[in-house]
């Protein structure tokens, strides 16, 4: 029995090993690309194992680097707000949905429901926050049109607080005196850390991979965030390409710079930060899952 469970074990974490390796190989592949002689790839194609290393396409992006910086910098900013301020809109809009006792709660949840069929249009929504917020050309523009990113997200955090509080624990707190405010934070927030964990990693990586924002609301160069950076980049490089049959001028400029590899290494620049920095958040994510799991 004993010697079943370990081959068991052992075929199980090799499925799980041939699994992650599967899973890394396009990874390794963009990146190997990304630092492949443009020449190589044009004669030989993509491959994991490039003949001649060329470093041309990050030399390329990176040759205003100050720029690289800022964009760096805003997209950042934007996302450790976005992500704590979206979460926080999140919990307290689904919390009330998920109390019996809140007047009008079928009505409130409808509403929410709706958003997700149907939405007001682009033109009334831009309307609303470059006239009547005023955020043209501010870093709010990458911060509050996305606070409640997803109706879905609502309604997920509202379906673990009913499932989830014992209503007897609300109860108690409430007997003792203790205001819905503090129970909320006391009590809720940290039952909910599984939950929490979750949405704070989806609200993460939207706001890290958003450009669309960016492209609306932002002219100045200074405020572009790393997205839209690299996709204006792209935008030039493919126009370029275009241009170059037409043009000497631009068919020389072509000549010159990476036009493979310079995509593959957009893909690098844009998820790097996100992939060093995941390992060591790793643990808090997972210790946010087993922290609300029952004891006892």
């Amino acid at each position: 029995m004993k010697l079943k469970n370990n081959i068991n074990q052992s075929f199980i974490h090799i499925f799980f090993w041939i699994f992650t390796i599967v899973s890394l190989v396009p990874f390794i592949l963009v990146f190997m690309v990304s630092i492949t002689d443009e020449d190589s790839i044009i004669a030989n194609g993509y491959s994991l194992f490039p003949s001649k290393i060329n470093f041309a396409a990050y030399a390329f992006l990176f040759n205003d680097f100050s720029q690289i910086a800022k964009a760096y910098g805003v997209t950042i900013l934007s996302t450790l707000v976005g992500t704590v301020v979206s979460l926080a809109v999140t919990a307290l809009f689904a919390y009330p949905l998920s109390r019996a006792e809140l007047p009008f709660r079928r009505s409130l949840s409808f509403f929410l429901f709706f958003t997700m069929l149907f939405s007001g249009g682009m033109v009334p929504w831009y309307i609303t926050y470059v006239n009547l917020l005023g955020l043209k050309n501010t870093i709010f523009a990458m911060i509050i049109p996305s606070l409640l990113l997803s109706a879905f997200n609502v309604l997920l955090m509202r379906s673990f607080f009913a499932g989830s509080i014992p209503e007897s624990i609300v109860e108690s707190a409430t007997i003792d005196g203790a205001t819905e405010m503090k129970i909320f934070m006391k009590i809720v927030i940290p039952l909910s850390l599984p939950i929490m964990a979750t949405i704070g990693l989806f609200n993460t990586l939207a706001y890290w991979n958003d450009w669309y924002n960016c492209m609306l609301f932002i002219d100045k160069p200074e405020l572009y965030n790393i997205q839209y950076l690299m996709t204006k980049t792209l935008t030039n490089v493919q126009y370029l390409i275009m241009k170059s049959g037409t043009s000497s001028q631009a068919g020389d400029l072509l000549a010159k710079m990476p036009r493979e590899t310079v995509r593959m290494a957009l893909a690098i620049v844009g998820i790097a930060p996100l992939l060093v920095a995941y390992p060591f958040f790793q643990k808090f994510y997972i210790s946010g899952i087993t922290s609300g799991a029952v004891k006892g």
